[in-house]
């Protein structure tokens, strides 16, 4: 089974990061056109925020060569935007791993969303299994910055830690509000099995698989594999 995505690129070197910068107000949403050789076309949907004030910060942008605004409707403007350096040019300083970068674009993962913020990317997108995403997260983390804000299986809208069965979220919540998790405790494990009305070994068991529930799905699919 897949997962779904949504994560923080944290990298003010990524292209059009100043344009963000610029137009606060505005939403940027990027799609690339890999198709065109070294310096893929953007296409740039920007909602919201001043038309002025967007086609200034496109013609300022250091990284742009020339823009050219295709459609609108409302408060919504699609540009198709040509680069004014290959990814190598813009990323090399900051990017040790150029090569891997380019490797991502055959990982079995689609990238449906990049909205541009001042500060680098966020991204959402569908990986086939955890070591493709693996491969994204433990890119980003070797080469910037990563965050990750929600990872779900494919066909389950929830956010991680949905996953969790009723008395494996009711001994959870249970254990932290009586204080089983403070440091020192305030409360035992008997205490709050007591509360539950379970023994403390079936209590004990509740809460760790809620915590590896818990782990499988938001940490450990970030962590790079061990070495062999």
């Amino acid at each position: 089974m897949g997962f779904v995505a949504e994560f923080d690129i944290h990298c003010e070197a990524l292209p059009l990061t100043d344009v963000a910068a610029a137009v606060s107000d505005a939403t940027l949403v990027l799609e690339l056109q890999f198709n065109h050789g070294a310096r893929p076309l953007f296409l740039l949907t920007a909602t919201g925020g001043s038309r002025p004030a967007i086609e200034a910060a496109l013609t300022e942008a250091y990284d742009v060569d020339e823009w050219t605004l295709v459609g609108e409707a409302g408060e919504t403007r699609r540009y198709q935007v040509v680069p004014a350096l290959s990814l190598e040019e813009q990323l090399g300083a900051d990017i040790a791993d150029l090569d891997d970068l380019e490797a991502l674009a055959t990982t079995d993962a689609i990238i449906e969303r990049i909205e541009v913020t001042p500060t680098g990317w966020q991204q959402a997108g569908w990986f086939a299994d955890r070591a493709a995403f693996g491969a994204f997260s433990s890119f980003w983390q070797r080469n910037a910055g990563f965050r990750l804000n929600r990872l779900t299986r494919d066909g389950e809208p929830e956010p991680p830690g949905d996953g969790l069965t009723d008395r494996q979220q009711e001994a959870l919540r249970t254990a932290y509000e009586r204080g089983y998790f403070d440091i020192p405790r305030g409360a035992s494990l008997e205490a709050v099995a007591a509360e539950l009305d379970i023994t403390a070994a079936s209590l004990s068991e509740r809460l760790r698989r809620a915590q590896t529930q818990l782990i499988e799905e938001t940490l450990a699919t970030t962590w790079p594999p061990l070495p062999d």
